[in-house]
């Protein structure tokens, strides 16, 4: 478990949550939003340790006694709310968890703290329930949501509750925590970084993924030698990463980021602004055998195919349509 210290970005978040402890403005309700990986859970964590701590300064103290039942998982006024169905979390787990015990007053604390992660399963019964919590809260209780989707919250849990929003790292701050925490090669990490999308967490998993690596590897021999291979072979090559279960919306992933590079490359003739910079010879013969025009025409043909496959038309002929259009630009 991480101090505010020790996590990386957000720091809007990180400056809201370390106010309100020293203005002892805390609100009974808080949303945490973002995409899985980016953090949620490392910020809720955070917070309820530094509240909890003892010192009851800004940054916890790791040392404490209520810091180190946290760190082992062990603090009685620290409560996860857990969930029986994987698809839902039903009035019952909100009942019982939250609302039957939140009247009992903190054991050794001054707060009682409540976090829901993928608080979006909570069905509408669920957040019925939880709202007449958040309405009238004993004022020990903090209930923390987490969410990938705050859409799926009612508008009344919504405006009782904080909304914090966890926005994307910049680029060179994910490559250089790959390249320093990590020890990645500087190439490789700049296409980690890109390819995640300033999500931290999904860029440290595509680093240790062997998957990712092969994927890279097909993906790049494809996107070079596309001009010159009859469309027959490039669909046994598209097979052969279905049957490698390499996923396909990563696949259009690279290949977009793959050709933005090329375009990129054609309008600027600045090797730096590339995050492909190890291939750069490739990059650079692709952008002088195609025109603007048939560039975009191909980022638009990857856009088709991933409208397609979500439409769930046959992944062969979404990935022909797209593979002609490359070969004839």
């Amino acid at each position: 478990m991480l101090s505010f210290h020790d996590i990386i970005g957000h720091d809007q978040i990180k400056e809201h949550f370390q106010r309100a402890i020293e203005n002892n403005k805390i609100s009974h309700a808080y949303i945490l939003t973002g995409e899985a990986g980016m953090g949620r859970k490392s910020l809720a964590n955070a917070f309820a340790l530094t509240l909890l701590c003892e010192k009851g300064k800004g940054e916890p103290c790791m040392e404490c006694h209520a810091c180190r039942q946290v760190l082992s998982g062990n603090h009685p006024d620290l409560i996860y709310v857990t969930h029986e169905k994987p698809a839902a979390i039903g009035v019952d787990d909100i009942r019982e968890q939250i609302n039957d015990t939140i009247m009992v007053r903190p054991y050794s604390s001054y707060y009682k703290i409540y976090i829901v992660d993928e608080a979006e399963k909570m069905t509408p019964q669920a957040q019925n329930a939880l709202l007449k919590t958040i309405e009238e809260p004993p004022s020990y209780a903090i209930i923390i949501l987490l969410t990938t989707n705050q859409e799926a919250f009612l508008p009344t849990i919504l405006s009782r509750c904080v909304q914090l929003k966890l926005k994307p790292l910049k680029d060179f701050v994910v490559k250089s925590y790959l390249t320093e925490n990590m020890h990645v090669p500087e190439t490789d990490a700049e296409v980690y970084a890109a390819f995640a999308r300033g999500n931290l967490g999904r860029a440290i998993s595509l680093a240790s993924s062997e998957d990712f690596r092969l994927l890279r590897q097909e993906v790049l021999h494809l996107l070079k030698h596309i001009k010159d291979t009859d469309i027959s072979e490039l669909l046994d090559y598209v097979r052969k990463l279905k049957e490698e279960n390499l996923d396909i919306y990563e696949c259009l992933d690279f290949m977009q980021l793959w050709y933005r590079d090329v375009l990129l490359y054609k309008v600027t003739r600045d090797v730096n602004l590339l995050v492909f910079k190890d291939e750069y010879r490739s990059v650079n013969e692709i952008s002088k055998n195609s025109g603007y025009d048939g560039l975009e025409r191909i980022l638009d043909a990857i856009d088709k195919a991933k409208t397609r496959l979500e439409a769930n038309v046959n992944t062969e002929l979404a990935m022909e349509l797209m593979l002609l259009v490359m070969k004839e630009n």
